[in-house]
């Protein structure tokens, strides 16, 4: 009594035919060349070595034999093992998205002449990490069923601008004349950015750009570098620069005058208590001053017509360029013949 065993054999797929034949279990001596069993393949799986129908009962040649048992065998041709694995990268943050269209091939690799075609589709622009995703195609020649396929992302990588960013930010600024009421002046204005890449969204501002006065003088905004706050985490230093801008609110220009006259002489004293407010711009509306006219003239000649103001309440001199200008008072002598009469004592004796 004979029992057979058909041989077995375990292959990784290579694109070529494997096979497998024979049996074992035959005794020396005996001949079971009438039994023919085996299997072939070129595609990864099992492919089974089986006996003929009817091998067990099977005499060999010699007479002395026979099949009481046949066991079957087969041939397994296992998938290749592949790691398709995208490629990583790191860079400084320059405003271009990082990218990496590498993919490496792994394992057991592709068989020669079979293979994928990618399309990488991975990017990182901004600051932080990301996947370099992808996918795959195989070639028309590539079974799928040949290989197990595992995919692992590279990974992508932005780090922070490390160059200093100043942001130079200039104060509005404004001129009036005092009159009285508030002035005010608001915002700011960015006038330069020393990196393209930064912009004015990429900060925020948590003061209060405003200025007001009333009286004449200089006033400053006074904006401070610490009222702005990036958030563009792209840069890792930004500086901001502030430059003054300023509420300057003028004084006003006035000139006070004292009236001129002229007459003939009369023995009375020529007077005038006027005052004319002029220059180029005047007191504010309900500010002014009083006057104390103090210039005389009565005998023939020419005097200045002599003044001296107080302003009134509210009125503050801070707030004026005040020039004092004095009128002309002139007596002339008078024209008309003056007859004088002179009688010369007379007398008497004895």
């Amino acid at each position: 009594n004979v029992e057979l065993t058909a041989n077995s054999d375990e292959k990784t797929y290579d694109g070529t035919r494997k096979s497998v034949s024979g049996f074992t279990g035959a005794p020396e001596g005996s001949d079971f060349s009438n039994i023919t069993v085996g299997a072939s393949g070129t595609n990864a799986g099992t492919y089974h070595a089986n006996f003929p129908t009817g091998t067990k009962g099977t005499v060999d040649a010699t007479g002395k034999y026979i099949v009481t048992k046949a066991i079957n065998g087969s041939l397994t041709i296992n998938k290749r093992e592949v790691t398709l694995t995208s490629g990583s990268g790191e860079k400084v943050y320059d405003g271009n998205a990082l990218t990496n269209g590498e993919v490496t091939v792994s394992g057991d690799g592709f068989v020669k002449g079979e293979g994928a075609t990618y399309e990488v589709t991975g990017t990182q622009t901004n600051v932080g990490k990301s996947k370099n995703t992808f996918s795959y195609k195989l070639k028309d020649n590539t079974k799928a069923e040949n290989y197990t396929i595992t995919t692992s992302e590279g990974t992508l990588e932005v780090t922070a601008a490390t160059d200093e960013v100043v942001v130079t930010i200039k104060e509005n600024a404004g001129t009036a004349k005092y009159d009285g009421t508030e002035k005010t002046v608001t915002g700011y204005t960015v006038t330069n950015i020393s990196n393209k890449l930064y912009a004015e969204k990429d900060f925020t501002f948590n003061g209060t750009a405003e200025v007001k006065g009333t009286d004449a003088g200089t006033y400053d905004m006074a904006l401070k570098p610490e009222d702005f706050t990036n958030t563009n985490a792209n840069f890792a230093k930004v500086t901001f620069k502030i430059e003054d801008g300023q509420l300057v609110i003028e004084k006003r220009k006035v000139t006070l005058t004292s009236g001129s006259g002229e007459k003939v002489y009369d023995g009375n004293a020529l007077t005038n208590g006027t005052v004319t407010v002029g220059g180029a711009d005047g007191f504010a509306d309900g500010e002014g001053a009083a006057y104390d006219v103090t210039g005389s003239r009565t005998d023939v000649g020419e005097s200045d017509n002599t003044f001296t103001y107080t302003l009134n309440k509210g009125t503050k001199a801070d707030n004026y360029t005040i020039e004092k200008t004095e009128g002309k008072l002139k007596v002339t002598a008078a024209t008309d013949e003056v007859v004088v009469t002179i009688k010369e004592n007379a007398g008497t004796a004895k």
